[in-house]
């Protein structure tokens, strides 16, 4: 009967193994060293990615704005449009950044 016992609990804890892996409840692998930080790299990475992003979403909204302003001749309407568009369009993409992740 103990040989039974021994089967069972092998079996049981193979059948553990499984469903917490399954789960997602066993230990995570280390990260790779480039991936300092809690959301993938060093600070000063994301706080400059962070910086482009911004600047490169504010400057695409203004030149849009600005060459349609141009186009069909409606001076400060379409820029001012195309700055706020643009602004949103930057914070949206650090809150991307900085998001959970699921």
């Amino acid at each position: 009967m103990s040989e039974n016992q021994g089967d069972s609990e092998g079996s049981f804890e193979q059948r553990l193994r499984a469903a917490r892996s399954r789960q997602g409840l066993d230990a995570r692998p280390p990260q790779p060293a480039d991936q300092a930080g809690p959301f993938g790299g060093s600070p000063w990475g994301i706080g400059l990615r962070v910086g482009i992003e911004m600047v490169s979403a504010l400057l695409v909204g203004v030149a849009i704005g600005w060459g349609l302003d141009r186009v069909f001749g409606t001076r400060p309407i379409l820029l001012a449009v195309f700055v706020l568009l643009g602004g949103a369009a930057g914070v949206l993409n650090v809150w991307r950044v900085f998001a959970p992740r699921r």
